[in-house]
């Protein structure tokens, strides 16, 4: 689930990012690579989950990239303080591929995206944008393995999916569509000819009537029900 590269806010602003990763060298691998686009500006690394959440406390960056597992304060639990203490900082989970039984409490705790460390270059730099403009972002090999997952573990889902997405006006479903897509606000309004208020409106009506607490959890319903592949 993927968000096309957009524009920076209307003031040109760069999006700002604290990148905590235990591992010297993913820390030097993800910062080189998001250093390499020019509208994104890592302000700060930190090595464990305690030093990210002071960075964030005190940089506010637009986002942050949390590894799951770091020692002091883990990726979860650093997740939990920040969403306390700074909301306005979006918040994207680094994964590898033993971690599946991480993605469903940091859904709940309110993760905008998940990363695989190994993803590519571009998926990186289109995560943390599509995380900055409001969208959410889960790699396409994550949205895969959370789907078939869930599937494997409770045969229903696909019919519980559908009847959640039942529930839903004409207009809502197009709207679900294009969030589970990775799109933003300002993208699902430029092509259903909406306002961005309007569009913020369907997104939440969306949400209650899927009982999703996040994007990223409606999302995961439109892959569940087939709406996106």
């Amino acid at each position: 689930m993927s968000a096309p590269a957009e524009p920076l806010d209307a003031a040109g602003r760069r999006i700002s990012v604290v990148l905590a990763d235990d591992e010297a060298l993913v820390r030097a691998g993800v910062r080189a690579i998001l250093g390499a686009d020019p509208d994104i500006e890592v302000v700060a690394v930190a090595a464990d989950g305690r030093e990210a959440v002071d960075a964030v406390a005190r940089f506010r960056p637009d986002v942050v990239l949390l590894d799951i597992r770091m020692p002091r304060l883990d990726g979860l639990a650093a997740a939990r303080e920040l969403v306390a203490r700074v909301p306005e900082t979006r918040i994207i989970m680094l994964t590898t591929f033993g971690e599946d039984e991480y993605i469903d409490e940091a859904l709940g705790i309110g993760a905008g995206g998940f990363l695989l460390k190994a993803s590519d270059p571009h998926e990186l730099i289109s995560g943390v944008r599509a995380v900055a403009s409001g969208a959410a972002f889960l790699s396409p090999a994550v949205a895969r393995r959370v789907v078939n997952r869930l599937r494997a573990g409770q045969t229903t889902i696909p019919t519980e999916a559908a009847t959640a997405v039942g529930r839903l006006t004409g207009r809502e479903r197009d709207v679900l569509e294009l969030l589970g897509a990775g799109c933003s606000n300002a993208e699902i309004g430029a092509r259903l000819y909406l306002t961005e208020g309007t569009v913020k409106g369907h997104v939440s009506s969306v949400l209650v009537k899927l009982g999703a607490r996040n994007r990223v959890e409606a999302a995961i319903t439109a892959y569940q029900a087939g709406i996106v592949t």
